[in-house]
Formats: structure tokens, sequence, C-alpha cells
């Protein structure tokens, strides 16, 4: 027979009292449940969320983003100056995380026009912008130069690239590279438009142009077909019979005209000849 203590009750059991065990078992199972709502959440949000970083969303994806806002500067540009789509370019071995490598994509369109008119037209390319793009010209060191956010963190970019030349470009900034692209499309024909031009200018046309397409703001699609017509020094004052008086750009250097829906361009500021012809965006 055990003995007790005075002022001391005797040994009931369990130390903990019983409200105190039903709290414990309700925290474990609120913990649970919660554990169990994040975990559900988690994988409805990565399935459904759209990312929310650049680094989350991939060249691929970028890519139709990147086509319509090069069809956008298309329409904005307009029938007015002489310009001409630039094939994709894609530079691999950029960090998209210290870990990860990735691809830069890049689109663009060149634009010739008389001197003086460069800050005119980023003025007027600007103000043609949707207005989420929040488009602005301002002026840097190197001169007015346009910046535009065309949705997806893909930049819009206007420059001055010289007296006469504006460069717009499309970028889509390191992304995880899960496409690959090829420099342009081969055509089996130069078509009429680059075929006539280089007879007058005396090149044999090639038998492939190149093209790169746009889609237009109204679904359409904007081309550019263009081909290379050799390195001899030519007079570019040959096409002056094609233009019949639409007459866009004439340099030394240049010479730019309208042919029916086609806007065709012979610039030789490079070591090859270039001939282009574009058919923009309706309206």
């Amino acid at each position: 027979m055990s003995a007790v203590h005075p002022g001391y009750a005797p040994p009931t059991g369990s130390a903990r009292p019983p409200g105190r065990r039903r709290a414990a078992r309700w925290l474990l199972v609120v913990t649970v449940a919660w554990a169990v709502l994040l975990a559900a959440l988690t994988w409805w949000s990565v399935r459904t969320d759209p990312p929310t970083v650049k680094e989350q969303r991939t060249i691929g994806q970028a890519a139709p983003v990147v086509e319509r806002a090069v069809g956008r500067l298309v329409a904005a540009i307009g029938p007015a100056a002489a310009w001409v789509m630039t094939p994709d370019s894609v530079e691999k071995g950029c960090r998209v995380t210290p870990v990860s490598s990735g691809a830069d994509l890049t689109r663009g369109v060149d634009v010739l026009l008389a001197e003086g008119g460069e800050r005119p037209l980023l003025d007027r390319v600007a103000d043609a912008l949707p207005e989420p793009w929040r488009a602005g010209v301002r002026d840097s060191v190197d001169g007015p130069r346009l910046r535009a956010d065309a949705g997806d963190f893909v930049l819009v970019e206007g420059e001055v690239a010289g007296p006469g030349r504006v460069r717009f470009t499309v970028a889509t900034g390191c992304r995880p590279a899960d496409v690959e692209f090829v420099d342009s499309l081969p055509l089996p024909a130069a078509g009429p438009a680059l075929d006539e031009a280089s007879r007058a200018l005396g090149r044999p046309a090639t038998d492939a142009s190149r093209v790169v397409v746009a889609r237009c703001p109204d679904g359409g699609k904007a081309w550019t077909r263009w081909m290379d017509a050799g390195s001899e020094p030519v007079s570019l004052a040959a096409l002056a019979p094609l233009a019949a008086g639409a007459v866009l750009v004439d340099t030394p250097e240049a010479y730019a005209y309208r042919r029916g829906p086609d806007i065709v361009l012979a610039d030789a500021t490079g070591e090859e000849l270039r001939l282009a012809a574009s058919t923009g965006c309706a309206g």
C-alpha cells in the first residue's frame, strides 16, 4: 500500500487535461488540411495561371507575340515610306538563370526615307501603336529612341540607324529555347516585282528568294521577299522606268518605289546589292 503525502492529490492518470488533447488533435487536422489545400492550389496554378516573369515563357511562346508586333509596326509605318522586314535573328547561349542557358529572338523593320524625316517617323509610329504598349519617343545621347511594351515581356524599340534610315526591333530577351528557327523561308520563284527589278539592273534573277512574314492587326499578312543580286557596282537609275512616278527613295546607294501593292527597294549599302519587295497591311 503506497503512502500519500499530505497536501498532494493522488495520481488520476494522464497529466494533460482532456481539453488540451482535443485542441492538439484539431491543430493537427487543420495543419494537414491547409497543406493539402496549398498543394491543390499550387497544382492548379501551375497548370492554369500565366507565367509572371519573362524567364518562364519560352521562345516558342513569345514568337507569335513578336510576329504580331512586327505587323503592328508595318501598319503604323504605312505605305508612304520604303520599308523591309528583317529575318529572325536568334542568339543562343545567353543565361536564363545561373544554371540554364537560353536564346534571344529578334525581328525588325528597316525604313528608308528622306533625310530629316527620322524623328517625325518615330513620333508617328509611337502615336499609332496600341495604347497599352505605352509607346513613346525620348531623346538620348545617340538620338531619338522609341520604346514600347508589346506584352509578354516583348520589347519594341526604334532608333535612327543613319541619315534617312530608321530601324525598328522587336526582341524577346533571353528565354528557354524550345523551338528551332530558320533564317527565313525559301520560295520557289523570285516573284514578278523582284524579277523585273533584277532584269532592269542587268542582274539575273536567282532561282529562289527569301520571305519574311508578319501578321497584320486586321488578321491579314505582310510580306517581304528579298534576294541578293551580286556585289558588282551598278547604277540604280535603271529602276526609274519601273517607278512610274511613285518614287519613295532616290539616292546613289538606295532606290525605292511603289509597284502595284508592293514597295520595291534596291539597297547597295552592304557588301552585296539587295533587292526586296514588300507588301504591307491593308488600310
